[in-house]
């Protein structure tokens, strides 16, 4: 055996030495309460799924696992030595990141992992990539930067091939910065001193970081546009490292037989023609045709990814009363489910596991629902494809950022906007231009919604008719419960607890997008034994089952009146908020599922046709 091959060897096999030492010294932080799945926390197979199902290669490496880090001052260099391990992709204030430190708005929290490229990569080109860091992430491979992200909620990646060692192990640092409450970024409910219906800050690489080899010429993303009136789907499939001549190939798939196909060169679009009897998608029946996409020059194939696709309309139209209702494929489909938050007690912004965070999925479809409203949060990209796949409808907020203007209560908003700096705008439009681009291709997006209250609101009719712009096949709720202006496709009020229609909008789509908050704190299930609250308080399942289906009662009787869609708040508990269905550990559904689902599929189902 040469030197360089002994070199190699003792190196592995250190390496190999130090993770399990490191894996046998992790245990989550703190004393919180924890959900089941924390209990079978595994350092070296964490969050094992592939990140990315809507465009899906077969080669990839999982970086999750334990990573050294350091919070140092805010401009400082590179760290000479290190504070001890984090789990990716758990943020640094959660238990399950082994750590449980908060990160000062003038700290900077840095991360370091080695690794070694497969063999069998040889001669592709490698991509990092990063499903979510929040807030500003800064990257280095061996000393060499190659990139920097901007925004908590979208995916990200770099070509990192010339920065690596050949051969050899090779060392990743990435920086982070994240103000939370002090700047003006997006954070949703994340606050430094989190009370009442505000929460723990979430700092860091919160979703899997990944690599994956790629050729020069590949596909960067895929986005597919049902036409159910036309039996049509167009595929927009934009690549780098093109030649002139490359040819994109598209094959949509019903099991092993192709239903449809098209060619196309240059970049251009492809316009494939589904049969006449292609089957739609809806929550009733969920249906997705599989997709591969093929990119070739030459002759010869230089990339292929899987993906998906659905067959269904998002649209609104006036029923025979005169009320605009939302519809999909054609069809009057009232629009109803939970607030839906995506917090953990052990994970903040990311559940413990796969497991986990398709429970709650799985819970709502069971309770009789067909949609979420994904509240001032972002999901990783395994949600919303389980939302494609089991046939829940998601309504997608903008989490919010930077202040609140005026409040204009139960009436049309006609004061000064709130007056953002060109910087705050400038970083609100490409934060919600990514969300848009990233998650536009999942079906079960039907709604798009900017603003949540008046929550940073700005600029809304002009912000409304942007994000229709960007994604016209969707509704816009231009402000979900915020100063109302005449503009989108949805007035949306919020009333607590009981649902309420105090104003009506003759020319969109009206619906409640919250009411409820029943709380029901649940002895040993609590973030805290005191200061828990709910909008009305009871102390027993029955009482709160009872107090849901007396609401439920009262917005079946004005969905003849004009509402064409409710939010019930909320999924489950969240730290402070004791007004879920379930515990925020989820180990306790609070509400009797068989009642729930009885009174909610009233609804789901208020405005079929007879």
């Amino acid at each position: 055996m040469n030197t360089l091959k002994k070199r190699l060897v003792a190196s592995l096999a250190m390496l190999t030495m130090i993770t399990a030492a490191m894996s046998a010294q992790y245990a989550p932080a703190g004393d919180k309460i924890k959900t089941k799945w924390a209990e079978n926390i595994d350092v070296n197979n964490v969050w094992a799924e592939y990140p990315r199902p809507i465009m899906q290669r077969d080669a990839w490496q999982n970086l999750n696992g334990l990573w050294q880090y350091a919070i140092t001052n805010r401009g400082a260099a590179t760290p000479s030595a290190y504070d001890g391990e984090i789990l990716v992709p758990f943020c640094i204030e959660s238990s399950l990141s082994g750590v449980g430190k908060r990160v000062a708005e003038n700290q900077e929290l840095w991360y370091r992992r080695s690794f070694t490229v497969p063999k069998s990569w040889k001669g592709s080109n490698v991509m990092l990539n990063f499903g979510a860091v929040d807030w500003r992430a800064d990257v280095w491979i061996n000393g060499i930067k190659v990139g920097s992200h901007t925004g908590g909620y979208t995916a990200f990646g770099f070509d990192i091939t010339a920065a690596l060692n050949a051969g050899g192990e090779n060392v990743i640092d990435v920086r982070v910065y994240d103000g939370t409450d002090s700047g003006y970024q997006p954070r949703g409910k994340q606050v430094r001193n989190p009370q009442g219906i505000w929460y723990t800050q979430v700092t860091g690489i919160w979703q899997t970081v990944w690599l994956e080899p790629v050729s020069a010429t590949h596909v960067q993303r895929v986005k597919a546009t049902a036409d159910i009136d036309n039996h049509t789907i167009d595929f927009a499939v934009e690549a780098t490292g093109c030649k002139q001549g490359t040819v994109t190939e598209v094959r949509v798939l019903e099991g092993a037989k192709v239903v449809a196909e098209g060619k196309s060169i240059n970049g251009c679009p492809i316009v494939v023609a589904m049969p006449a009897d292609a089957k739609l998608w809806s929550p009733d029946s969920p249906f997705l045709y599989d997709v591969q996409v093929t990119l070739k020059s030459g002759g010869k194939q230089v990339d292929k990814v899987k993906s998906y696709v659905a067959m269904r309309k998002v649209s609104a139209k006036r029923d025979a009363n005169g009320i605009v209702r939302m519809q999909l494929n054609n069809a009057d489909l009232f629009n109803f489910g939970p607030l839906d938050q995506g917090w953990w007690p052990d994970g903040l912004y990311t559940a413990p596991s796969y497991e986990a965070l398709i429970y709650d999925l799985e819970k709502t479809k069971e309770w009789g629902f067909n949609m979420i409203r994904k509240h001032v949060k972002v999901e990783p990209e395994l949600w919303y494809t389980y939302c494609d796949k089991i046939g829940i409808l998601v309504w997608q907020d903008m989490p919010s950022g930077d202040r609140n203007p005026r409040w204009q209560m139960h009436q049309y908003f006609d004061g000064e906007e709130m007056v953002r700096s060109e910087e705050s705008e400038a970083n609100y439009r490409k934060e919600w231009q990514e969300i848009v681009e990233q998650f536009s291709t999942h079906p079960c997006i039907n709604v798009w919604v900017p603003f949540n209250e008046a929550w940073g609101q700005f600029k809304c009719p002009e912000i409304a008719a942007w994000t229709k712009k960007m994604d016209p096949t969707r509704l816009v709720n231009p402000a979900s419960g915020g100063n109302f202006y005449t503009c989108g496709d949805i007035i949306d009020l919020h009333n607590y607890p009981g649902p309420a229609m105090y104003l009506y909008d003759a020319q969109r789509v009206n619906v409640l997008g919250e009411y409820g908050g029943i709380g029901y704190p649940v002895k040993d299930h609590l973030w805290n034994d005191q200061n828990n609250w709910g909008y009305v308080k009871f102390n027993s399942s029955k009482e709160v089952t009872d107090q849901y289906e007396e609401y439920a009662m009262q917005l079946l009787n004005l969905v003849a009146r004009g509402f064409s869609a409710a939010v019930y708040t909320q999924t489950t508990d969240v730290e402070m908020e004791v007004n879920g269905f379930m515990t925020y550990d989820r180990k306790v559904v609070k509400m009797d599922e068989k009642r729930i689902r009885a009174i909610n599929q009233q609804l789901v189902h208020s405005l079929d046709k007879q």
